[in-house]
Order: structure tokens, then C-alpha cells, then sequence
């Protein structure tokens, strides 16, 4: 097999990952912040070897774990961080039995030391020896060249230029064994044409070349010797030194955590005598027996085990400036519009116990679980669709190109920019829209008209619509967001569809699922993975086809947010080749010869604090004064929770969230006792069971406007 070969698809450690258990599917999911991996027994014994093999296995890692010497972390090494991460769940009594334990390498170090001091001073007196020797050597030779010089001099030139120039290339290949001569040749050009020294001469005195050569010998021999011992100190040293900032770090973390409070061991009802020597209740990677329901926020059949960790995530943020920029923007009326460039506030530095929310819901969808506000941004899931068109210009260029595979290029461009703006972002999720809110997007600058509604609770299901001149867009989406332990994946569900009605073209699509990696600890980062296929069809039939494969990362970061694809038309002929990177640029053809599609904008200066906000987003939560009475009373921007947030409240936020959460059940309470159906005001429903736009918004808007209609109270 592979495995006996030594052909391994990929590993991973199970010490420093979470398990999860479900007996009723027979399921096991880890999760390895890289990667999860879900493993299904097909027998119920079988299922439980791997349970009792796996947790054997994590028991002796995790032991491992914690008794080795900590190497010297490197940038590119992810293992060093997840290292970092479990020491810093350790509490502070058992870092000092971790740290005795592991103290063997300064033991090493200290004896390293003391050896290189006593090879030092022989290394100091052999160097003094050969100082003597060589000067002792030295001096006779050149009295003995100076009388020998006078008397043959012009023959000497001759017969030594003959030597010197015969054997030049045998002395470029072996050092010459003439210590003394080499050295007159250095220190007295001038004597490179004189008569060479007769050997017997030298050999009569007693400080001969044989000694010097020993001496060298020697002295090579120990410098060697200190060499690799100062090399071996040095690496006990650096490692020490990170021992010392990792363990100073996470000293530093919980000290945040807990404020101005000591230091404590955080254990539920055992007393400080009663720890584990294997420390097993003290590890990163955690351990879950979960039930098999299929309610997805019900509290679990089965017993489930939580390990008795405290564990807390800080989100950090910061604070800037503010920033304008010019648009004129038609809004039934000319005015004059200001558009900004900063949010009124940067993200607040508040932190959060994550992991108290999260720990019940390992492999359950999130989207009916209340998260606290600080792990927000302010923006609405039906702004973050109006993201998906900030490209639209390149739907334009398709709409205008007469080649329909040219054209599926530009549409999968698009599908593919759609993905750029979550590059920054994984620190934050949306806010989630209430039943019956909506949003609206009217941009002259690129020609659209954009407006999307939340028209399902149970599920939450959000659709838009768009529309230009050149084009039609709308989709519906629901999302999926499931916890792994370390992971959080966002698996979308719904088709987008767009119409070209110049060339009476449609292309369909689906999107591809989402994983935000280090939820609880660490720098938190986002990947694409699955493929997306725009299909293409008209009135005669289908046309082409484009694949464009999110690839998933390999270790180390290696091909990480890379995209490739290729257009084939009816027959399956490739005709157009693609790659890239989602989160940069999308390229045609193959390298060097390729052209650039698609390239993403730059991000706005100091992104970071702003919640990694590109500057299409920053414009969307904007209310301008103009705008106000044109604008129905459930748009998005006149949400309060989502204005505190972005004004930097924290606390009035989470106030106005739980009030309008209350609000909404309820009105849904109402709703059930009377037994009406909620009607989505904008969009209706189709017969292929998706969510189109009824085409009445914009009539509505116009002068009066919404302000003689109805609407419920969201809020």
C-alpha cells in the first residue's frame, strides 16, 4: 500500500487537534486549524477501536507535548504557534514543572561553556608558541637569501623564475609545504625572484617547519572543537531565550485576561494536590462526544465531555482618523453627495470569552446561536452582497464583447472577484438581518440598482437583485456555518444568476464553501475551497461552460487563495485557460504570455483598524442627509446596533442588539399564535423555488416615497 511505501496523502497531529465524537452517525470530525477531517466508521465496533485508539494516541502526544524541549520556533512553521497556543492554556504552576523538566538543555549549556574556557587558553598558548616559532624560523632564512642574493644574482633569477613558472599550476592544487617561503613571498615581494633557501639550513635549527606544522594542526584541532561546542551553545541559548519570550508572552495574555488579579490555577473542584501528572486536562486540543440530532441549537441527547479548560478569546482592535470623498449621486433629486474614506470610529479593543459560546456547538450550524456584539462588523449580510458587485464593471466589459467565450471569461472573473473582499476580514462576521429588513445600493458612477431583502427567518435566507442597463443579477443565499473546534466552515447554499439581454444570454452559478481558521486563538485567516461552474445557456441551448477551482492550501501555505479554470465550449474543448489568485488578480492564458482579467483595488491606508474594510465597503453603511427620506424605515442603515458598532459603542450596541432580538421573537411569536405567513414586500417567489425581485421597489421609491407606507416595527 502507500502507506507502507511511505507515501503519505498528508498528516496531522492529533495531540494538538479537537475531536469530536457523534455515536449515532458513527462520525469523528478533527480539526486541525489547517484542514478538518471527517472519518465515518462503518461498524459500531470499529467505531469505537478508532475512539479508544485515538484517544490513547492523544494522551501520550499531548504528555509529549508537554515534557519536550520547545525548538526554536520558526516563522514559516505553524506547528510552533499551535506549541505556543497549548503552553499558553497552561497554568502557571504546572509552566514551572514543565519548565524544571525541560532545563536538561542549559545543563548541556553550562558544561559546553566551561569546556570552551579551558580550549580557549590552549588555544591562546599554541597561538603564542607559533608567534615565537615563526619568528625565530624567519629571520635566518632572509639573512641567509640576502648574502646568497649577491653572489648569484642574475643566475638566480633565471633558474627560480624556471621553478616558480614550471610548477605554478601543481601549487594552485596543493598548498605549498614552504610555511617560511609563503610567507616571505607576502611580506617582501621583492624576493619572489631571488635564489630559494636551502632546506638543510632550515633543518639545523631547532624550531624546524615540522614543529610549526604540528602546531597548526593542533590549533585547527581545538579551534574546530570550540567552534562546534559555541555553535551547540548557542542553539541552547536561542532556545532558552524563546523558552523565555513564549513563556513571558502568555504570562502577559492572561494578565490581560484577568486584570490587575494574581495568577491562579483555574481548576472546577480539584485542590492544587489533586493534578494529573499527565496533564491531560490541561491541552489546546480538545475532545467532544456530540450527539447525532439533527436539531441544529437543541441541547444534546448524549452526554457530552468538555474539558475543564478556562479558555478566553480577546478580539483587539484599535483607533483612527476620518476621511472624506467627492461622488454626485442622483437620488430622484441632483445633489451633492460627500463620500467617506473612514469609518467614524476603529474597531474597539474589547475582549470576548468565545470559547464559552462555542464549546456546545461543535458541528452544529451557528446561525440560530446570539454572539456578542464585539464579534461584529458593522455591516449587514445584505450589504455584504452588494460587495459582490463592487466588480461589476466587469460584467460590462462582458456585456460588450461579441465572443460568447470571452464573455464567460469576464462573468468568471467576476464569480471569482466576489471572494477578494473577504481576504481582510476573517476577524469579524455581519450583522444578521431581521425578517423583513432590506438594503438598497444606487451607485451613477457604475450604473447599478441594487436592493436585496431578507425574506426567510427559519432558515435565513437573504435575496437580492441588480440591475444596469447592460445587465440583470439576483440571487438568494443561505449560509451554513458550522463550528469544528478550531474552524469555522461557511458552506453557501443558493444559485446566482445573471442575464445578459443584448445577446439573450444566462449563466448560472453556485459558490463555494468558506473556512475561517484559528477561531479561538491566534491570527485568524480565510480560505475558499470547492469549485465554482458557470454555466452558460440561451434560447438554443447551452454554449459553453467555465470551471474555476478554488484549490484548498497545503501545508505550509503553499498554493494558498490560488484559482485556476478553463472554458470549454458545448463539445468539451478547452478553449480559454485561467489562473490566479482570488484575493489578487485572475490571469488569461499560461505564464509569461498571460493577461491580467481582473485585478483587485488597493486597500484603503491603516484597513487594519477599520475592520479590514476595502473602501466600497466603507461607503455602503454611510446615510447621507439627501438620502434619509427616499430610504423605506427597515433599511439597513437605520438599524441603531449596526450605527453604535460602527460609532465605536460597544455597549450601546449590544443593548440596542438585544432589544431588537426581542422585538423580532416577538413579532414571530404573533405571527404563529394568529398563523400568518410572513410576505416578503420585494421579492416573490419563483417556480423553481428561488427568490426573484417583484420589480416594485423603484416604482415605490419615487417621490413620495416610502413615508406614506406601512412597514413593520423592526427596530
Amino acid at each position: 500500500t502507500d502507506l507502507k511505501k511511505g507515501r503519505l496523502r498528508g498528516r496531522i497531529d492529533v495531540g494538538l487537534s479537537v475531536m469530536a465524537m457523534k455515536k449515532k452517525s458513527m462520525c469523528i470530525d478533527l480539526d486541525t486549524e489547517d484542514s478538518i477531517y471527517h472519518l465515518k466508521a462503518k461498524t459500531r465496533d470499529l467505531f469505537e477501536q478508532w475512539v479508544t485508539q485515538l484517544r490513547h494516541h492523544r494522551t501520550f502526544r499531548q504528555n509529549e507535548i508537554t515534557m519536550e524541549p520547545p525548538e526554536r520556533p520558526l516563522q514559516s512553521d505553524p506547528t510552533a504557534n499551535r506549541r505556543r497556543s497549548f503552553l499558553s492554556k497552561l497554568p502557571s504552576a504546572l509552566l514551572k514543572n514543565s519548565w524544571c523538566q525541560n532545563s536538561q538543555d542549559m545543563e548541556k549549556c553550562c558544561k559546553d561553556l566551561s569546556e570552551c574556557e579551558s580550549a580557549l587558553l590552549e588555544l591562546n598558548l599554541l597561538l603564542k608558541n607559533m608567534e615565537v616559532l615563526h619568528r625565530t624560523f624567519s629571520a635566518p632564512a632572509i639573512n641567509l637569501l640576502q648574502t646568497k642574493g649577491s653572489k648569484k644574482e642574475k643566475r638566480g633569477h633565471k633558474k627560480w623564475r624556471s621553478k616558480n613558472y614550471s610548477k605554478e599550476n601543481k601549487n594552485t592544487q596543493q598548498p605549498n609545504p614552504d610555511a617560511s617561503s609563503s610567507h616571505l613571498h607576502v611580506s617582501h615581494p621583492n624576493l619572489i625572484y631571488s635564489e630559494p633557501v636551502s632546506p638543510d639550513s632550515c633543518l639545523d635549527s631547532p624550531d624546524s617547519p615540522t614543529e610549526a606544522s604540528r602546531m597548526q594542526e593542533e590549533f585547527c584541532r581545538l579551534a574546530g572543537t570550540v567552534h562546534s561546542t559555541l555553535r551547540s551553545a548557542y542553539t541552547s541559548l536561542c532556545t532558552e531565550r524563546d523558552r523565555v519570550r513564549n513563556t513571558l508572552d502568555c504570562i502577559s495574555e492572561k494578565e490581560v485576561l484577568v486584570g490587575s488579579r494574581p495568577l491562579r490555577q483555574q481548576v472546577s473542584s480539584e485542590s492544587r494536590g489533586s493534578i494529573p501528572e499527565s496533564l491531560s486536562e490541561f491541552f489546546d486540543a480538545k475532545e467532544y462526544l456530540l450527539s447525532g440530532s439533527s436539531s441544529e441549537n437543541e441541547a444534546s441527547d448524549d452526554d457530552s465531555y468538555v474539558s475543564d479548560v478556562s479558555d478566553s478569546t480577546s478580539v483587539e482592535f484599535c483607533r483612527n482618523e476620518n476621511g472624506v470623498a467627492k461622488e454626485i449621486l442622483s437620488n430622484g433629486n441632483n445633489c451633492a453627495v460627500t463620500r467617506r474614506d473612514h469609518l467614524p470610529s476603529t474597531r474597539m479593543n474589547e475582549s470576548v470569552n468565545l470559547w464559552s459560546i462555542l464549546r456546545s456547538n461543535i458541528g452544529k450550524d451557528l446561525s440560530k446561536v446570539a454572539m456578542p456584539v464585539q464579534l461584529n462588523e458593522p455591516l449587514n449580510t445584505l450589504q455584504r452582497l452588494c460587495e459582490e458587485v463592487e466588480y461589476c464593471h466587469l460584467l460590462d466589459t462582458a456585456a460588450n464583447t461579441h465572443d460568447p467565450h470571452m464573455r464567460m471569461v469576464y462573468i468568471a472573473a467576476f464569480a471569482v472577484s466576489s471572494y477578494a473582499c473577504s481576504f481582510t476580514r476573517a476577524g469579524g462576521k455581519p450583522f444578521n438581518p431581521i425578517l423583513g429588513e432590506t438594503y438598497e445600493c444606487l451607485r451613477p458612477d457604475t450604473g447599478i440598482h441594487f436592493i436585496a431583502e431578507q425574506v426567510s427567518h427559519h432558515p435565513p435566507v437573504s435575496a437580492c437583485h441588480c440591475k444596469s442597463k447592460n445587465y440583470t443579477f439576483w440571487q438568494d443565499v443561505r449560509w451554513k456555518n458550522k463550528f469544528w473546534g478550531k474552524s469555522m466552515e461557511i458552506v453557501p447554499m443558493g444559485v446566482t444568476h445573471l442575464e445578459l439581454p443584448g445577446f439573450a444570454d444566462r449563466y448560472e452559478w453556485s459558490k463555494v464553501t468558506s473556512c475561517i481558521h484559528n477561531i479561538l486563538s491566534g491570527r485568524r485567516w480565510i480560505e475558499h475551497y470547492g469549485e465554482i461552474s458557470v454555466k452558460h445557456s440561451t434560447t438554443m441551448g447551452d454554449v459553453s461552460l467555465c470551471k474555476v477551482t478554488f484549490l484548498k492550501s497545503r501545508s505550509g501555505g503553499l498554493n494558498a487563495n490560488e484559482v485556476e479554470g478553463m472554458v470549454t465550449d458545448s463539445n468539451g474543448r478547452v478553449i480559454h485557460s485561467l489562473f490566479g489568485k482570488w484575493n489578487e488578480a485572475l490571469y488569461l492564458g499560461k505564464p509569461p504570455s498571460a493577461t491580467c482579467i481582473w485585478r483587485a483595488n488597493p486597500m484603503p491606508e491603516d484597513h487594519e483598524q477599520y475592520y479590514g474594510f476595502t473602501q466600497f465597503a466603507i461607503e455602503l453603511n454611510e446615510l447621507e442627509e439627501g438620502l434619509k427620506p427616499l430610504l423605506p424605515l427597515t433599511d439597513t442603515r437605520f438599524r441603531p446596533d449596526q450605527r453604535l458598532l460602527e460609532e465605536g459603542d460597544i455597549a450601546g450596541a449590544e443593548e440596542q442588539k438585544e432589544r431588537i432580538e426581542v422585538l423580532q421573537r416577538e413579532r414571530r411569536r404573533v405571527l404563529q399564535e394568529n398563523n400568518i405567513t410572513h410576505s416578503p414586500r420585494f421579492f416573490k417567489r419563483a417556480e423553481d423555488d428561488s427568490w426573484v425581485s417583484n420589480g416594485t421597489y423603484w416604482d415605490l421609491r419615487k417621490d413620495p416615497g416610502f413615508s406614506k407606507l406601512e412597514f413593520p416595527v423592526l427596530w
